[in-house]
C-alpha cells in the first residue's frame, strides 16, 4: 500500500509478432479478397439471386457474423450505502407533507398554492432537507438503519394572511409522516430572523389577478397601437408582452420592478421597443399596486396621463422603428441558408460496442465508474449536487454543489441599467426540463428523473440527468519513444454528468466531468436568448448592435460553486503556491554567458486565517491554491493534496458597489475563496438573497471571522463565469463554444505517480530490432469490437409531468400556463 490505495504490480509486456510475419500476409490477402468481392457484389447484386428478384439464402463464414450491440442499459452498480442520505422527495411524499401541513391541526390556514393569492397562506417550497455531514460520515462509515441520520423536510410557506406577512422557513420530520412529526423553525443558517414578504420568491400568478391588467396595461392600449402596432389586451392574440428586471427590492420595505415591453414573437427577448414601466407590487393587496413612472425613447413621464397627452400632443419623441409587417422571423431558430456539403447526411455518433462502461442505481441515484462512485442530489434552488465523491476508494469530495448564478447587465435604460440577477430566485432546479436525446445528450446516455414541488403542482421530469462516456478524441497520455517501454498512449475517455436549467431566456448546461487520472472538471455552458435592450447610438457604450433595433447588453455571469474537499481525511489546510522571478550566480555558469542566470522560482505557504483566504489568482496565473492534508504524505514525504485549476473563463464579478448587489452576492468578488466548514453555513447564498442586497438573509462576508483554517474542515467557494460582450452571432442564440467556463479539481501529490497508467485501454509499443521492421505492440487484450449499433429510439419529447399536491397527475391547463411556469418574471403576458 501507498498513500491509501494499492500499487499496480508490473506486468510483462507480450509482444505481438511483426505483422509482416507469415500469418499477418495471409490474413492481409484474405482481408484484400473479401473487401473485392464485396465491392463486386455491391456494384451487381444480381450475382446473389438464383432468378432476378429472388434472393439467394445469405452464406456467411460463422466466424464473420456480426451480432447486435448490446443495448444501452447500465450495469447494476455497487454503492457504499443502500440508502442515499441526499435523495430527493417522491411525488407520494411530497403530497403526505402537504396533507400534514394542510390538516387543521397544525392551525397554519392554508390555501393550495395553485389557486392561492398573494395575501393568502400558501406552501412554497417543499423539498428534502440535507442532513449535517458528521450524522452522515457515521452512517456511511458503518451503513445501518440505526445509524441512517433522521430525513426531515425543508418547507417555506409565505404567510401572506397574517398581520404583518412573512415568509416563514420550517423543518418538517423525522420523516415519514406519523405521530412523531413536528414542524419547527429553520433560522440557524440565516443572518436575518424573518424573511420579508416584500422580498418573496418569484410568483408567476402576481400577474393573473385583474387589477394588474386594468393597472398597468389596458390605460396604454392607444399608445401600444399607435407607437407600436401592436395589442396587449389579455387575450391568445396578443402582439405585446413584457419582462421584468431584478432585484424587486432592497431591504424588503418594497417591492417594484422595471417593465420592459416587447413584442410577442418567438425569442420575445431579442424584440425590446424602448418603453418601460416602473411599477410598485408592495404588500398583498393587487388593487393597491401601482405605476410610478413611465419612461419612453428616454423622455421620462410620471403619470399616465401625462405621456398620452405627449402622445396625442405631438411633444412626444418616437424612436424611427417601423410598426407593421415586421420580418420577426429573424429571432427563430429555424434553419437558413443553403444546405452545406454533405450535411444532409447524419454526423457521427458515439456507439459502445462492449456496452456501456459506467454502473448506475437509477433508485439511489448512485453512479460509478473506473474507480470512481458518487451520489447525486436535486434540489429546487440549484438542480443536480453531487456527493460523497470518491476515488480509488477515498473519499475525495464530499460535496460538490452550484450556489447561484449573477447576471449583472448593462445599459442606458431604466431595465438594462438595474438588472442584476440572481437565478437561485427562480429556481435553477425548478427550472430544468427534460434534455433532447441525440442533442443535449448523446444517443446511448442513461438519463435520471428528478422531481420538485411548485406552486402549479410537483414537477417530475424523467430525463432531468444525463449520463455518458465518451472518448475526448486525445490521448490522456502520450509519448513517443525509443528505449523499452516508453513508446504508448493511454486514451482520454471521460463521464460526464449533465444538467440543464432554462430561466426564460438563458439555458445553463451544467457538467462534471471525470477523468482516469483523478481530475474532476467542472463546467457551466450558456445558450439561448440575451436579454437584449434597444438599440440606439447612446447605447454603443454598453454593447452591441445585433439587428435593426435590438441590443446585445454588456453583461457579467459569475457562478458560484460550494466544493467541500476531504483531501485524505476532513482535516486540510490551504497552500498558496506562487512563482516569480529570481537571480542566481553559480561558480559553474559558463562565463561566456555572464555569471548570472534569471530564472523562475517557487514560493509555498500557507494560509493560515480564512480572512486572508479571500482570494484572487495570482497576475498572470502564476501559482495557485491547493487543500493538502499536512499529516498525510505520499511516498515521496510529500503532502497530499488536490489543486484548483482554473479552466476556461476563471472571472469574477466587474462591478463592486452597486446598491443592487451591495451584499447578497459578496461571493461574486473574488475568483475563489476559502472558509472553514460549518453545518449552519451551508450556502453561500439564498432564494431571498436578490431582493434582499442590503439585508441579505446570506451574507457571504459574515462567513470569514478570523476562525484558523490549518487542518480543519474547509470548503472552497471557486467562480467561473463570462464578461459577455455580445455580438451579431449571439442572436439568435449564444452559443455554448466561446459561452463557456470551467475549473479542474486534480490531484497534487495525492498519489505516488499518474494513476491513469492502470487504464488498459492503453498501446505500449516497442521499437523493432531491425529498421524498417514495425514496431510490436501490446494492447493488454483490450482490441476495437465491433457489431451492428442498437437503433436510436425514435425521438420523441413531452412536457414535465405535474401533478397536484394531493399527488394525483394532472396536465396543464394550456400552453400559456406551461410557458409561465418556464419563463417565469422574463415573459409577462397580461391577462384581462
Amino acid at each position: 500500500m501507498a498513500g491509501g490505495y494499492e500499487l499496480l504490480k508490473p506486468a510483462t509486456v507480450q509482444q505481438r509478432p511483426s505483422p509482416r510475419q507469415s500469418g499477418y500476409r495471409l490474413a492481409s490477402v484474405v482481408v484484400i479478397f473479401a473487401l473485392a468481392l464485396f465491392l463486386f457484389f455491391r456494384l451487381d447484386p444480381s450475382f446473389l439471386t438464383d432468378e432476378l428478384g429472388v434472393p439467394s439464402p445469405p452464406v456467411h463464414d460463422e466466424a464473420d457474423n456480426l451480432g447486435q450491440c448490446p443495448p444501452s442499459t447500465a450495469p447494476v452498480a455497487y454503492p457504499p450505502a443502500p440508502i442515499n442520505p441526499w435523495t430527493s422527495l417522491t411525488v407520494k411524499e411530497i403530497a403526505q407533507i402537504q396533507k400534514w401541513l394542510n390538516a387543521p391541526e397544525q392551525g397554519l390556514n392554508l390555501t393550495l398554492g395553485d389557486i392561492a393569492r398573494p395575501s393568502d397562506n400558501h406552501v412554497y417550497i417543499i423539498e428534502a432537507h440535507y442532513p449535517q455531514k458528521s450524522d452522515v460520515l457515521h452512517y456511511l462509515s458503518s451503513p445501518s438503519i440505526s445509524s441512517l441520520p433522521p430525513k426531515f423536510a425543508r418547507v417555506v410557506i409565505h404567510h401572506g394572511a397574517a398581520l404583518e406577512p412573512v415568509v416563514t422557513n420550517y423543518l418538517v420530520g423525522p420523516l415519514p409522516i406519523g405521530p412523531q412529526t413536528t414542524l419547527s423553525h429553520f433560522t440557524d443558517i440565516y443572518h436575518i430572523d424573518t424573511i420579508p414578504y416584500n422580498a418573496r420568491a418569484f410568483d408567476a400568478r402576481d400577474w393573473s389577478a385583474p387589477e394588474i391588467y386594468s393597472k398597468m396595461a389596458a390605460p396604454l392600449a392607444d399608445a401600444l397601437q399607435e407607437l407600436f402596432g401592436g395589442t396587449a389586451a389579455g387575450l391568445p392574440n396578443d402582439t405585446l408582452v413584457t419582462g421584468g428586471s431584478g432585484p424587486f427590492s432592497f431591504d424588503g420595505s418594497f417591492r417594484r420592478m422595471w417593465l420592459g415591453w416587447r413584442r410577442n414573437a418567438p425569442g420575445p427577448y431579442l424584440h425590446p421597443l424602448n418603453l418601460y414601466q416602473y411599477i410598485d407590487m408592495s404588500g398583498t393587496d393587487p388593487s393597491q399596486w401601482k405605476q410610478l413612472k413611465i419612461v419612453y425613447n428616454h423622455q421620462v413621464f410620471d403619470t399616465t396621463e401625462s405621456f398620452m397627452e405627449a402622445l396625442h400632443n405631438g411633444t412626444l419623441k418616437r424612436t424611427s422603428s417601423t410598426q407593421e409587417d415586421l420580418d420577426l422571423s429573424w429571432s427563430t431558430r429555424k434553419r437558413i441558408g443553403q444546405q452545406r456539403d454533405l450535411d444532409h447526411l447524419p454526423g457521427p455518433r458515439s456507439v459502445a460496442f462492449a456496452g456501456l462502461r459506467f454502473r448506475v442505481d437509477r433508485q439511489l441515484q448512485y453512479v460509478s465508474w473506473m474507480g470512481w462512485g458518487l451520489y447525486l442530489g436535486f434540489d429546487r434552488d440549484m438542480g443536480l449536487s453531487l456527493w460523497d465523491i470518491r476515488f480509488h476508494d477515498g473519499r475525495i469530495i464530499y460535496e460538490l454543489r452550484p450556489q447561484d448564478a449573477l447576471a449583472q447587465y448593462a445599459g442606458n435604460d431604466p431595465f438594462q441599467a438595474t438588472t442584476a440577477w440572481l437565478d437561485r430566485y427562480f429556481g435553477m432546479g425548478y427550472a430544468v426540463r427534460d434534455m433532447l436525446p441525440g442533442y443535449d445528450c448523446p444517443y446511448g446516455a442513461v438519463y435520471l428523473p428528478a422531481t420538485t414541488f411548485g406552486l402549479s403542482g410537483i414537477v417530475s421530469r424523467d430525463r432531468a440527468i444525463c449520463i455518458f462516456e465518451h472518448d475526448s478524441e486525445r490521448p490522456l497520455t502520450r509519448h513517443l519513444g525509443y528505449d523499452k517501454d516508453e513508446f504508448g498512449a493511454v486514451k482520454g475517455y471521460q463521464l460526464v454528468i449533465r444538467s440543464i436549467a432554462t430561466l426564460g431566456n438563458y439555458d445553463y448546461q451544467f457538467d462534471y466531468i471525470f477523468h482516469l487520472d483523478g481530475t474532476i472538471e467542472v463546467r457551466v455552458s450558456a445558450s439561448g436568448y440575451l436579454q437584449a435592450g434597444y438599440w440606439d447610438p447612446d447605447q454603443r457604450h454598453y454593447g452591441s448592435r445585433v439587428w435593426e433595433t435590438t441590443m446585445g447588453s454588456l453583461h457579467d455571469h459569475v457562478i458560484n460553486y460550494k466544493v467541500d474537499l476531504d483531501v485524505a481525511g476532513p482535516a486540510n489546510s490551504l497552500l498558496k503556491t506562487t512563482t516569480s522571478q529570481e537571480v542566481v550566480t553559480q561558480p559553474w555558469f559558463d562565463e561566456d554567458w555572464g555569471n548570472e542566470v534569471i530564472q523562475q522560482t517557487i514560493t509555498r505557504e500557507y494560509i493560515t486565517n480564512e480572512d486572508d483566504a479571500l482570494l484572487k489568482y495570482p497576475d498572470n496565473f502564476q501559482g495557485g491554491y491547493s487543500f493538502v492534508n499536512q499529516g498525510e504524505t505520499n511516498k515521496w514525504g510529500t503532502v497530499r493534496g488536490y489543486a484548483i485549476h482554473p479552466g476556461y473563463s476563471p472571472i469574477h464579478g466587474t462591478v463592486v458597489g452597486s446598491k443592487r448587489l451591495l451584499k447578497n452576492a459578496n461571493w461574486a468578488r473574488y475568483n475563489l475563496a476559502v472558509s472553514r466548514r460549518k453545518d449552519t453555513e451551508p450556502s453561500s447564498s439564498s432564494v431571498w438573497n436578490m431582493n434582499l442586497p442590503g439585508a441579505p438573509p446570506v451574507d457571504f462576508h459574515k462567513f470569514f471571522d478570523g476562525e484558523n483554517i490549518t487542518q480543519e474542515d474547509l470548503v472552497a467557494w471557486i467562480n467561473i463565469g463570462m464578461h459577455h460582450l455580445p455580438q451579431s452571432e449571439d442572436a439568435p442564440n449564444t452559443r455554448t463554444n466561446t459561452a463557456t467556463a470551467s475549473f479542474f479539481l486534480t490531484p497534487l501529490n495525492y498519489f505516488d505517480h499518474d494513476v491513469s497508467i492502470e487504464s488498459t485501454n492503453a498501446i505500449l509499443l516497442q521499437t523493432p530490432e531491425k529498421p524498417g521492421d514495425p514496431f510490436a505492440y501490446e494492447d493488454y487484450g483490450v482490441q476495437p469490437m465491433h457489431c451492428i449499433p442498437q437503433p436510436p429510439s425514435p425521438f420523441e419529447y413531452a412536457p414535465v409531468q405535474i401533478f397536484d399536491h394531493a399527488g394525483e397527475a394532472v396536465e396543464f391547463t394550456s400552453i400559456e400556463d406551461m410557458r409561465r411556469s418556464s419563463e417565469l418574471y422574463h415573459r409577462i403576458k397580461f391577462q384581462a
